[in-house]
């Protein structure tokens, strides 16, 4: 793999993490998955929904 990083379960150019598989960083299983964002969407996670919904409480209501 060309670049100025390695992934620490690359051997020769195979995953050890994923048995059996050519290193490509990102791919189902692999330990970046999720974690960084790459060049290649493909391989990105959709972005999480917002918590709560992003909608106010309308059933709240304070005292005044």
């Amino acid at each position: 793999m060309a670049g100025g990083w390695g992934c620490p379960h690359e051997l020769n150019e195979m995953c050890q993490h994923v048995q059996g598989r050519p290193c490509d960083p990102g791919m189902k299983g692999c330990v970046l998955a999720g974690r960084f964002r790459f060049s290649n969407e493909a391989k990105n996670r959709p972005p999480r929904p917002a918590r709560g919904g992003g909608k106010p409480d309308s059933t709240r209501h304070r005292d005044k």
